[in-house]
């Protein structure tokens, strides 16, 4: 009995992965290996034609070659809490965190503090007899005010 408690743990001894060379352990960077799905990943903002054809327009318009596209966030103003807010992207100065969206030949900047409150959203640039001007259809939004200015999440 005392001979076969003794192999028994001389056997478990030998087999600690702790002891065997070359093993590492459970604890280093490079024992798994990193997940990426296989999923294609969405964008944050959907960016039609229509409003990418403006956009070309604007920074065309500008005539600076340090723009890259525009940058989108949301700013707490209106009635109603938040609005969308544009501006020009320039070259180089890029969030760490920012989402960049290239649709139709265009690159939109999404802030990284504003992705929360935007994500899924469609834009579109609309034209009529009334009014020209770029559009948010917001999946998150909770309510809007009766211009469409802004809106809560």
């Amino acid at each position: 009995m005392r001979r076969c408690v003794q192999l028994t743990t001389q056997r478990f001894r030998s087999a600690s992965p702790l002891r065997t060379p070359g093993y590492i352990g459970a604890f280093s960077s490079t024992s798994r290996p990193k997940r990426t799905s296989r999923l294609p990943k969405k964008d944050v903002v959907t960016v039609s034609e229509e409003a990418a054809i403006r956009i070309r327009d604007l920074i065309e318009k500008k005539n600076d070659p340090t723009i890259s596209g525009i940058r989108l966030g949301v700013r707490s103003r209106g009635c109603n809490g938040l609005s969308f807010v544009m501006d020009y992207q320039q070259d180089g100065k890029e969030g760490k965190l920012d989402e960049k969206v290239s649709a139709h030949g265009v690159d939109v900047y999404i802030d990284s503090k504003a992705v929360f409150y935007i994500i899924g959203t469609k834009m579109d640039w609309v034209e009529d007899d009334l009014r020209a001007e770029f559009t948010f259809e917001n999946p998150n939004a909770k309510g809007q005010c009766g211009c469409g200015e802004s809106f809560n999440v």
